[in-house]
């Protein structure tokens, strides 16, 4: 793991519906780092990773990228092809088969031959435990199978970091283990990744760093174990209280 910073954030807030969702993030997430993000429902979780992909545009600070300050009012699709983003419904696309869905943005946007990119998410796929899947519609597959194809397919672009919102929120519990196995694979072959979970044991697993977010700050951050085992605040004792 680089100590040089991949992704830094100075300052960065965010109003949503008038309430001030994130009040002024500084955040640095090195290069091979698996920053995992903990908090309570509403602390601006998914505001923060939705922020750095530029789904929502900070309305102050700097998200910077491998050094070079990230300007919204330029185009993003060269940022957004260096951050892959994972949602915690799948949104996939549902009339396209799962090889499509894998090589659709390779060929529209990194300019793959079909070749090229179907080669490339046959990979992947086989990757993600998938690889006889290709035929298949989101539809006809389960939802921890439909999460590892969307991871699949964020990382068809080849990007530098990987962002997951919250990915087995929406899982059956015996589904989560899949998911979370791919992941512990790209942490494992040094893959940048920013976590927002509620899986504690993976935190306290993969995760290098701890990040515990309230009310729009970060309110305790550090190793798994310190944050994890031995928080400093009692709102951090209550919050991890509902997971023992």
């Amino acid at each position: 793991m680089s100590a040089a910073p991949l992704i830094r954030l100075k300052g960065l807030r965010k109003s949503l519906g008038g309430k001030e969702i994130l009040r002024g993030i500084d955040l640095d997430v090195a290069r091979g780092e698996v920053l995992c993000v903990i908090g309570p429902s509403g602390s601006g979780k998914s505001t923060l990773v939705r922020c750095i992909n530029f789904l929502e545009i900070p309305d102050q600070g700097t998200v910077e990228f491998d050094g070079a300050v990230v300007h919204p009012d330029e185009s993003l699709d060269q940022h957004r092809a260096r951050v892959g983003m994972v949602f915690q419904r799948f949104n996939l696309f549902p009339h396209l088969s799962v090889l499509d869905n894998l090589t659709l943005a390779p060929t529209q946007v990194l300019g793959l031959s079909p070749d090229q990119a179907a080669s490339r998410a046959r990979s992947l796929l086989d990757r993600v435990g998938l690889a006889d899947r290709e035929r298949s519609f989101p539809a006809e597959m389960s939802g921890g199978q439909q999460q590892r194809v969307a991871i699949a397919r964020a990382l068809a672009m080849q990007p530098q970091v990987m962002l997951f919102d919250e990915v087995t929120s929406a899982l059956d519990p015996e589904l989560v283990g899949e998911v979370l196995a791919v992941m512990k694979g790209l942490a494992r072959e040094g893959m940048t990744m920013l976590v927002v979970t509620h899986q504690m044991k993976f935190a306290r697993e993969v995760g290098h760093r701890v990040v515990f977010l309230e009310g729009g700050v970060v309110a305790e951050e550090g190793k798994p174990e310190d944050v994890l085992e031995r928080p400093k605040s009692g709102r951090l004792k209550e919050f991890l209280g509902h997971f023992s």
